[in-house]
């Protein structure tokens, strides 16, 4: 990936965080909880989301290490479950909406590509622009059904654990190793991963694409 594709993967891939967030933001309002308009997140500006590992130091050691894709989060958006409607089915659908909203973007995205294709207008600028936000927005989606902290995946899988089981002793344990398990996950199970998004990116567009 040459360095002007890759500032422009990043910039994609910031603003779909984003999007991401904001997603999460409303979502629990919707649920009862506007914790996250007093806190000023409720905003497309990225400055209010960026996280110092998660939106900085791991996207810049995907970079240095050229693992063939660029991945991330931003800081998690602040909610108060005591106000939600529903503590457990309120915290799955806050979990859930950042995830079903980049899936929304790259079926956006990948719809205009097909359509685009039949009609025969679709420029390469246009084609580079809709490529890179279904591609990213494909990756942000699986890459946050991990159910790791402080990735979505793990607050659904803990909500949808036993109380028993999902104490907040086993969750402490949990988010302690968070980082090591993470990184671990990316280097050694993640490529098993990339294979769907590459099949999920051509049932969308109709363009062959393989990792």
């Amino acid at each position: 990936m040459s360095l002007t594709n890759t500032v422009f993967y990043v910039i994609v891939l910031i603003m779909s965080i984003v999007v991401h967030e904001v997603a999460h933001g409303f979502a629990a309002e919707s649920q009862g909880d506007p914790t996250a308009r007093y806190a000023g997140r409720l905003t497309l500006n990225p400055l209010k989301h960026i996280d110092l590992v998660g939106s900085i130091l791991l996207p810049l050691f995907l970079i240095i290490t050229h693992s063939g894709f660029i991945i991330g989060w931003a800081k998690p958006v602040p909610y108060n479950e005591r106000n939600l409607r529903d503590k457990k089915w309120g915290t799955i659908a806050v979990a859930s909406a950042g995830i079903i909203a980049n899936l929304g973007l790259a079926f956006i995205f990948g719809v205009a590509i097909r359509f685009a294709g039949v009609l025969g207008s679709a420029g390469p600028a246009f084609m580079s622009i809709a490529t890179t936000i279904v591609l990213v927005n494909l990756l942000l989606a699986l890459f946050n059904l991990i159910p790791i902290p402080p990735l979505d995946g793990s607050k659904i899988l803990f909500s949808l654990l036993p109380e028993k089981t999902a104490t907040a002793a086993f969750r402490a344990r949990v988010e302690y190793l968070a980082l090591p398990l993470l990184i671990v996950f990316i280097i050694f199970l993640w490529p098993a991963i990339v294979p769907v998004i590459g099949w999920m990116f051509t049932l969308l567009t109709g363009i062959p694409m393989s990792f």
